[in-house]
């Protein structure tokens, strides 16, 4: 598998959430992580961000397969990551968070161009089960419009 066609997404985030503004951050990983990340073995499900006392961004819950040929080497697939951003962003996640009902959520893991994994994240409001049948709703209407427009 090429490591440029990596892009793992947490679907259910845009369904559960709002998404109101996203990052880009860089992801401190060991070897054989990013080896398992490049096999496409990694998953977001579950996967939620917090900014710890320090004013570190942390990524916790998030699943990378241990490396088929690691060895004694090998990580713990589900241990907390700390996430590589700068202060102004790290400034503008706390603020956006201590406004009640906002949280960052892990919406996609990719490689870039230099072959260094990133993990997009984005600060987002809970949607109301209201919303989701609206979300429901205009998946389906997009469906049936392209079946129409196939024929």
């Amino acid at each position: 598998m090429n490591p440029k066609d990596i892009n793992i997404k947490n679907r259910r985030a845009t369904f559960d959430y709002e998404i109101l503004e996203t990052f880009t951050a860089g992801i401190v990983l060991t070897g054989t992580e990013i080896k398992s990340i490049r096999g496409g073995h990694a998953s977001l499900v579950d996967t939620f961000c917090y900014v710890s006392a320090a004013g570190e961004v942390w990524v916790k819950n998030m699943n990378i397969s241990e490396y088929f040929y690691g060895t004694y080497n090998n990580h713990q697939a589900r241990r907390d990551r700390k996430l590589l951003l700068n202060k102004k962003e790290i400034a503008k996640l706390i603020k956006s968070t201590k406004d009640t009902g906002q949280t960052i959520v892990p919406l996609r893991l990719f490689i870039n161009g230099k072959g260094l994994a990133k993990l997009v994240i984005g600060v987002a409001k809970g949607k109301k089960e209201y919303d989701k049948r609206q979300s429901i709703k205009e998946r389906d209407d997009k469906r049936a419009l392209a079946r129409l427009m196939h024929k």
